[in-house]
């Protein structure tokens, strides 16, 4: 079985914007089983917060947002 990190970062179209917002991910293993919806939604609030970014992007015509 693959472990999360075995292959090396993963790297997303958009930038480093991802890995800030899927950072607390990587708290998991020492977080008890109780303690993950919060680190969940931790991880979905900065998700969000990317995506929204994205959106505001595309909606300005003086910003290419295609590599």
């Amino acid at each position: 079985m693959t472990e999360i990190g075995d292959a090396g970062p993963e790297r997303s179209p958009l930038g480093g914007d991802i890995d800030p917002a899927m950072s607390p991910i990587g708290r998991l293993g020492d977080t008890p089983v109780a303690g993950h919806v919060a680190i969940f939604e931790e991880v979905l609030t900065g998700l969000e917060a990317v995506l929204a970014s994205v959106d505001d992007q595309a909606l300005d015509p003086t910003v290419d947002v295609l590599p």
